[in-house]
């Protein structure tokens, strides 16, 4: 499938950046559907969770010291929140971390999962799993875009809405810096997140 073989090697080839503070760790993994239209596996936390609850994510959390590493943690995480097993994931890469607005460094990488596969949302954590098209994400405007700054730096974080099965999903925030980078270097959407401009 070119799509597929043409986003394994940008994954390849990105450059991330990283964040040199010192802070907790958090990996996460962006899981998309081995298919000629890929699509995005996303969470949506529950809503009894103390921390994000009703908020959409990637499946991922806290690095544990057992896990040894961070790609470790997303996909241990990945497990214990959707049901897919590390060995079911194709690990492509890593994207650029981010610092969440709980002060955590988040490491995020990139992985492929069969599109058929079963999908089973942890309940103690979550309230449902749902797949977006990349096509979405290319063809749609965000509803509204949120004003964010880092270190001097302004960012304008697009925020979109996915309806599907009676459900609407808002997706925004820490998950929508991470699934622009990777609709920009894997997929040339050129969605800008810089001082407002851009789709």
């Amino acid at each position: 499938m070119q799509i597929i073989n043409l986003l394994r090697a940008r994954i390849e080839q990105h450059q991330p950046k990283n964040i040199v503070e010192e802070l907790p760790e958090a990996g996460i993994l962006v899981p998309l559907t081995r298919e000629p239209e890929p699509q995005i596996i996303f969470t949506r936390r529950a809503q009894h969770m103390n921390t994000h609850k009703g908020q959409v994510a990637f499946p991922g959390g806290k690095y544990d010291e057992e896990d040894t590493t961070l790609v470790n943690t997303a996909l241990r995480e990945c497990h214990e929140e959707i049901g897919v097993h590390p060995e079911q994931v194709e690990l492509l890469g890593p994207l650029s971390q981010v610092i969440s607005l709980h002060g955590i460094r988040v490491s995020p990488f990139v992985g492929l999962v069969e599109p058929e596969i079963e999908l089973k949302p942890n309940l103690d954590e979550l309230d449902s799993i749902f797949k977006v098209p990349v096509s979405f994400f290319l063809n749609e405007e965000p509803v509204r875009r949120d004003r964010m700054t880092y270190k001097g730096l302004a960012f304008s974080v697009p925020s979109y809405d996915y309806h599907h099965q009676g459900e609407r999903y808002e997706i925004w925030g820490l998950s929508a810096v991470v699934l622009v980078e990777l609709m920009n270097i894997a997929f040339d959407a050129n969605i800008t997140i810089f001082d407002g401009e851009g789709k």
